[in-house]
């Protein structure tokens, strides 16, 4: 049998209308006992539809019930269950949200965690088996430390944060509240700094840190190095996916996306509310302002202005990018003329001899 998450919760579609401020078309007794995608779904389920296409596929899914967008009141005809709203998505993740697991970590110290000398632990704590914690460090109210955890010395870790399995945190790391970090990531590890000394290369000691802002989330096997000076910063609220690297000295903002394999070289600055898709590499000491979007696997290697949309490599505007690719579609064509022309040139030459 193929392993899923379920829960044991049961709503009403009324009970779900007024918790996502939405309008029931159909029963409002609907039981509502899981959530699904429209390929996937099955009785008790509930999907969300944004358009036409989408809608004319829930309708012929297993769901019990569908949320639609309420411009679309009136134009469907189902014996299904229709929950309306101004925005579907927004109501499908509040109903994510009311099916989400809780999780029952038991408050208190596993017998194998070791703790170091002045450790300070908030109420309402759960240390796990094998965590380590280093001297000195304070852990605020509620956090939970999954089995594994490594806390160095110094360290900062605000309440209500979860550090999940084998994540590892270096010595005089800041971790804000309500931060949620997944497995294997690690923060704090040395910036990757080098001097050449003849023929070797000679370590630059990395004496800064990292400070993680309130309500970040940094996904599984994450990197962020410490500083050579000073801090390597992330802003509050931004996310951060899988198998990304920040290196030593970056400074982002608040509520930016960071996707998949991007990877910022040291001293990067970004600002509040940037996204960047997936496999992007950034230069070191690039600046990229507030609210620019950077497509996947584009290669920054200069200062992107705010609002800008920037694909490619060497990344550029958009617009201009997509300019300069219709012009290379054309080059093998050109490429033919010129041979052509370049030919009747040398034949007309002859003929002047």
């Amino acid at each position: 049998m193929k392993a899923e998450m379920r829960t044991e919760l049961t709503f009403r579609i009324g009970e779900i209308a007024a918790l996502t401020s939405g309008t029931v078309a159909g029963d409002t007794e609907t039981t509502i006992s899981g959530v699904a995608s429209i390929e996937e779904a099955r009785g008790g389920d509930l999907v969300f539809a944004e358009n036409p296409k989408y809608i004319a596929l829930a309708l012929k899914s297993g769901a019990s019930a569908i949320i639609v967008p309420n411009a679309a009141q009136g134009q469907i005809e189902t014996s299904k269950t229709l929950l309306f709203h101004s925005d579907p998505r927004l109501a499908f993740v509040q109903v994510l949200e009311a099916f989400a697991p809780l999780s029952d970590f038991p408050v208190g110290v596993h017998p194998s965690a070791t703790l170091g000398e002045g450790v300070e632990l908030g109420e309402g704590v759960s240390v796990a088996a094998h965590v380590t914690v280093g001297d000195r460090t304070v852990i605020g109210d509620g956090v939970i430390l999954r089995s594994g955890v490594s806390l160095g010395a110094d360290c900062v870790i605000g309440s209500q944060t979860v550090i999940h399995p084998n994540v590892t945190i270096y010595d005089a790391v800041t971790i804000g509240k309500r931060c949620l970090l997944h497995a294997g990531c690690v923060i704090g590890a040395d910036g990757f700094g080098y001097i050449q000394v003849g023929q070797t290369l000679r370590k630059v000691p990395q004496l800064g840190t990292v400070e993680i802002s309130d309500d970040v989330e940094i996904g599984a096997n994450s990197c962020i190095d410490r500083a050579k000076t000073g801090v390597t910063f992330v802003g509050q609220g931004t996310k951060i996916d899988n198998l990304v690297h920040i290196a030593h000295n970056c400074k982002i903002g608040a509520a930016c996306l960071l996707a998949g394999q991007v990877g910022l070289a040291g001293g990067v600055e970004i600002g509040d509310g940037v996204i960047l898709a997936g496999q992007v590499g950034i230069k070191d000491h690039v600046t990229i302002g507030d609210g620019a979007k950077i497509a996947a696997q584009a290669g920054v290697i200069g200062n992107v202005p705010a609002g800008a949309v920037y694909v490619g490599f060497p990344a550029r505007e958009y617009r201009e990018k997509m300019r300069e690719y219709a012009a290379s579609a054309q080059l093998p064509e050109a490429l033919k003329r010129l041979r052509a022309l370049e030919k009747r040139l040398a034949a007309l030459e002859a003929e002047k001899v």
